[in-house]
């Protein structure tokens, strides 16, 4: 249709792919309609099925346009978009929401009075969602200020000392502070999914590392809960000493020198008993537990009173530091002294009890190092809020603010309590006075205590509810198999994945020891937050086009500090914890590298590849490679002759090759089937024919990647191929293919034209050939060949028959075999110093094998002394016969037709002597072969090109009396370049 033509609206315009064009119609809105019929999207849904609004026509039937009997309502339900831009140009909720992974459920129709936006693109929340305050802040803040603040603080101020504290206090603070940057840019790099850390380290950094250190996590979690039920339980027991069943008490003997003299001091301390905390704990965690199973509303509407307490608490705390001392008070709480202040100043690592008190016999000492460990799970609990991600209602503003101002607040309020705890009471009392908050505390002290079992409570449900959170958001995501039982529906409860948490958390309140339980939360926490920072370092370094995010406030080197601050938090705690922890998350990569499935998120490895991937293919350029750094890639002709079964895309034999030709496995081979016919009718039959391939080729072990071209013929699609794969100096530069050895038993007459074709078009792209004759009998992977390994090296192909046997030997089929190097001469004469020649080449090129130089006579000396008997004489005398029968076609057709001489699509011209000759120098070469290596594991011989101006049909006779009898034979043609070198 020229420029300016309209066609009439009474034609119906030709249907493309499926899609028929309706006549354009005029209505009062200009609107112009499309209907779509038989197009099934990726969901299974049919297009005219998928409707975003009201206004989409459901009276398609087949094409045919609507009744010209609608009425004006009728036309409010048809779509309404340019028909240029076809079906898909309709923007709707289903679309987008497709853009973010999500399954695209099949809608029904709405309800009278039902808004469709909720029906069709927005399911109905089966869950309330949180909002900044209580989804993250509250959270964050009940598990940081838990029970470590409120009975260790104080005793860690008066071990370390107050500059030492506060030197603590900073470096653990820096650490989250980090941490929290680096979550809070990627939580807002894009939507996000339950799962938490494991979503954002998973997508960051792949399938595996976000399993190893999602499971570490959530270990660390449930440990947690453990963790704050036995800070529960020993803070009850303290307070109320009747409720212990068993007591256990320490005596502390301290010696002071006076005017007097020497006095000993006796004192006895009152420490909660192990068993009473274990039986107390086992029964507060199955509690917690059924309100963990209330679900999320239940646990929401007792966060706020578990808050209202802590902040009491605190604020009591407080009141009381400035009060202090009282007349009910111990004579160690001195209030807010400067002596006190100055005396407190530098540290006092001393040996303690397993509970922490002063004991020169005790069994832990303690240092700098020791008390990193156990303090920093008190600045922990910044990713409580990024937990519980699937409940959020913006996951992109409120954990950022949450968290970060969660982590802000804590610090501040650490860096301030540990200047007035050391200005509060002496040494003495801050070491042995357990619960000093409680004492100090205005204005009685059951109130703290109230609030710290409160505290704690609320910690361990944060913890027991977050954990089986995280596992579920794993199991969900179908990686390893052996989690698919803690999979949970969406806005379902992870009920086993609690009851695998509660019993976790049991087993490690049976342990009973606080001191030992934190080094082990503290490993497992720094690993996430190590992988938080090293995820985001890896996206601001690659610096990738989907890399925007809203809260990017610092530069990748902060990142990269705040690893390294988690890294050296771990080894200043015990290098034998991190090397466990490290171990244990190592031991969980390989095991989902090895178990678990693929799957494919986007990752920063897979962008750094890539990246890496374009700098080194433009530092390699377009020059030529050097021979010492030539690497062989195979483009792998997967099915050219003869047919597989259909769940074969490739002849397996050509995959065990591939590796062969590839040393140690090492290198990119290209697997290329073609499909005959036409692109736009076959595309996807192509798309699923290379998935279909690239799984095989997994299947195989072989590294390579799967290639399907759609083209008219074999042979053109070959010439597509051979002139655009690859890229740069990463082109295949070996043409692997089978030898079609069934082309006269089937007959099949197109395959001599479409072999020296391909052959011919090798030869002009300057691409490497190896033929393999034999190809079913070909040895597999663990099939062991005892022999020889014979080359016919007749014409110089830069050493790549050379490379290849070496390539051989290093595969344990071929490793216990020997090289013989045959080369052919003319004359006798020459045979002596050819084998010097080769002698020395080889071992210059560090090859060892045996030399062995033939005498094979010219056409003309044959010519000369007459006829020898031959073993392939036979052969020779059928191949004779049969294009002799065929060039007498040939004539016969010329001067029916009254052309010249013609084959394969142009002329050709025919000397008889000449194709004697080439049948003579094949049934010779075929006759050495069969004399010298009827036994060889496998035989390389040279390929011959094939000759100008001779049908195809005679070089196929040519090659097929080259390989009589002979097995296992690989056909090799070089390039114009070297391929091995004799320097270092």
């Amino acid at each position: 249709m020229e420029n300016g033509e309209v066609e009439s609206a009474d034609e119906e315009m030709p249907s493309r792919g499926g899609r028929h064009y309706k006549k354009v119609v005029s209505h009062e809105h200009s609107t112009m309609q499309m209907s779509s019929i038989e197009i099934t999207s990726a969901s299974g849904i049919r297009p005219n099925q998928q409707r975003a609004n009201p206004q989409i026509d459901d009276t398609t039937d087949g094409g045919e346009g609507p009744s010209d009997s609608h009425d004006e309502n009728s036309e409010l339900h048809k779509e309404s978009k340019l028909e240029l831009f076809g079906f898909d140009s309709l923007v709707n909720i289903l679309g987008l929401k497709s853009m973010t992974g999500e399954p695209i459920p099949a809608p029904s129709s709405p309800r009278n009075g039902e808004d469709v936006a909720i029906t069709l693109g927005r399911p109905k929340e089966s869950s309330p969602k949180l909002g900044t305050l209580m989804g993250v802040f509250v959270p964050c803040l009940q598990n940081i200020l838990g029970i470590i603040y409120y009975i260790r603080f104080s005793w860690i101020v008066g071990m370390a000392g107050i500059g030492e504290s506060l030197m603590l206090v900073s470096f653990c603070g820096a650490c989250t502070f980090l941490t929290s940057i680096s979550l809070s840019a990627i939580a807002t790099n894009g939507a996000m999914k339950g799962g938490g850390p494991y979503y954002l380290i998973g997508r960051a950094l792949g399938p595996e590392v976000g399993v190893s250190i999602g499971l570490c996590f959530f270990l660390g979690n449930a440990v947690a809960g453990a963790l704050y039920v036995l800070g529960a339980v020993e803070t009850f027991l303290d307070a109320v000493p009747s409720a212990g069943f068993f007591r256990e008490s320490v005596t502390l003997v301290n010696n002071s020198t006076s005017t007097n003299g020497t006095a000993t001091t006796v004192m006895t301390i009152s420490t909660p008993s192990l068993h009473d905390l274990q039986l107390y704990g086992v029964i507060v965690t199955i509690l917690l537990c059924f309100i963990v199973f209330g679900g999320v509303k239940i646990i929401n509407r007792v966060a706020p009173a578990f808050l209202i307490a802590v902040l009491f608490s605190l604020f009591c705390i407080f009141v009381g530091t400035f009060a202090a001392p009282r007349s009910n008070t111990s004579d160690g709480i001195t209030g807010l002294k400067s002596k006190t202040f100055r005396d407190n100043w530098d540290s006092q690592y001393q040996r303690t009890t397993n509970s922490g008190v002063p004991d020169p016999e005790g069994s832990i000492y303690w240092s700098f190092n020791a008390l990193v460990g156990l303090f920093f799970p008190a600045v922990t609990g910044i990713m409580a809020g990024s937990n519980r991600s699937a409940s959020l209602k913006d996951t992109q503003r409120s954990i950022p603010i949450g968290t970060l101002a969660a982590t802000l607040t804590t610090t501040f309020l650490y860096l301030i309590s540990v200047l007035l705890f050391g200005a509060l009471a002496t040494r003495e009392e801050l070491l042995t006075n357990r619960l000093l908050t409680a004492e100090v505390a205005w204005p009685v002290p059951a109130i703290v205590y109230v609030g710290i079992i409160l505290s704690t409570l609320g910690a361990a449900l944060q913890s027991l509810t977050g954990a089986p959170r995280l596992l579920a958001a794993i199991a969900n995501d179908d990686i390893l198999p052996v989690l698919k039982y803690f999979r949970v529906t969406e806005g379902g409860e992870p009920h086993l994945a609690t009851l695998f948490t509660a019993f976790i958390c049991i087993c490690c309140v049976v342990i009973g020891n606080l001191d030992l339980i934190t080094p082990t939360i503290t490993m497992f926490f720094l690993l996430c937050y190590a992988g938080v920072n090293l995820s985001c370092f890896l996206l601001d370094l690659l610096d990738a086009p989907s890399w925007r995010p809203r809260w990017k406030i610092h530069h990748w080197s902060l990142s990269l500090l705040g690893a390294l601050i988690c890294i050296v938090i771990m080894f200043l705690i015990s290098w034998a914890f991190t090397v466990v922890s490290l171990a244990l998350a190592s031991l969980i990569y390989y095991y989902v590298s090895i178990k678990g499935k693929a799957g494919d998120w986007g990752d920063g490895f897979k962008s750094a590849y890539f990246q890496l991937a374009l700098r080194s293919l433009r530092s390699l350029g377009a020059s030529q490679v050097h021979p010492k750094n030539w690497y062989p890639i195979p483009l792998i002709f997967c099915r050219p002759w003869g047919k597989l079964p259909e769940n074969v895309p490739c002849h397996p034999k050509l995959a065990d090759f591939a590796n062969c030709v590839k040393k140690k496995g090492r290198g990119m081979s290209i697997f290329v089937s073609i499909i005959d016919g036409d692109y736009y009718e076959l595309a996807e039959d192509a798309k699923t024919a290379c998935r279909q391939l690239s799984t095989y080729i997994d299947y195989k072990n072989c590294e390579g990647v799967a290639e399907i071209v759609v083209a008219p013929t074999m042979a053109d699609g070959f010439r597509g191929v051979v002139q655009t794969m690859g890229l740069g100096n990463l082109k295949p530069n070996i043409i692997v293919m089978r030898y079609p050895e069934i082309w006269r038993r089937e007959n099949l007459t197109q395959i001599p034209f479409t072999f020296v074709s391909i052959i011919n078009d090798c030869i002009i792209a300057n691409k490497a050939v190896v033929i393999v004759k034999g190809l079913d009998e070909w040895p597999g992977e663990y099939q062991r060949q005892y022999g020889t390994i014979d080359l016919y090296w007749i014409v110089r192909d830069g050493g790549l028959m050379l490379l290849l046997s070496q390539l051989l030997l290093t595969k344990e089929s071929f490793d216990s075999c020997k090289i013989q190097v045959f080369c052919i001469a003319e004359e006798d004469a020459e045979a002596e110093e050819l084998k010097a020649d080769v002698k020395k080449f080889l071992y210059d090129l560090r090859m060892q094998a045996e030399v062995i130089v033939i005498t094979m006579k010219s056409w003309e000396a044959h010519v000369e002394s007459g006829h020898q008997q031959d073993e392939s004489m036979e052969a020779f005398t059928s191949a004779q016969r049969r294009i002799g029968a065929y060039l007498e076609e040939m004539k016969e057709t010329a001067r029916r037709e009254g052309k010249p001489l013609m084959a394969d699509g142009k002329q050709v011209s025919v000397n008889q002597q000449q194709v004697d000759k080439f049948l003579y120098t094949t049934l010779k070469l075929n006759s050495t072969i069969l004399r010298y290596s009827r036994m060889a594991a496998v035989v390389l011989v040279s390929l011959p090109p094939p000759p100008l101006n001779h049908p195809s049909y005679f070089y196929m006779e040519y090659m097929d009396l080259l390989v009589e009898n002979v097995p296992r034979m690989l056909i090799v043609r070089g390039y114009r370049r070297d391929v091995v070198t004799l320097f270092t």
